[in-house]
């Protein structure tokens, strides 16, 4: 679940930074790279994309609360709240 958090924050940087580059120059960095705006490449990365980012809403549901990124003082953490 941790590699699966951390490759979610990647792809929603990603989509971030995209929608950045557009909203500030007019430039879609994912239709660049795929050339071409509706193609199966960049429909795949903006699918992934949106993906991750339901990911992200989910993940702490699904883990009670918080998003586990391997934190090495999750257990004091856990031990100082009483869980």
């Amino acid at each position: 679940m941790i590699i699966a958090n951390y490759i979610a924050y990647v792809l929603t940087i990603i989509g971030c930074l995209n929608w950045g580059l557009v909203g500030i120059f007019d430039f879609n960095l994912v239709s660049w790279i795929c050339m071409g705006y509706r193609n199966g490449w960049a429909i795949a990365i903006y699918v992934l994309i949106m993906l991750a980012a339901i990911w992200l809403i989910i993940s702490p549901i699904i883990s009670r609360g918080m998003l586990d990124l391997g934190c090495p003082y999750k257990k004091e953490m856990q031990q100082k709240n009483g869980k």
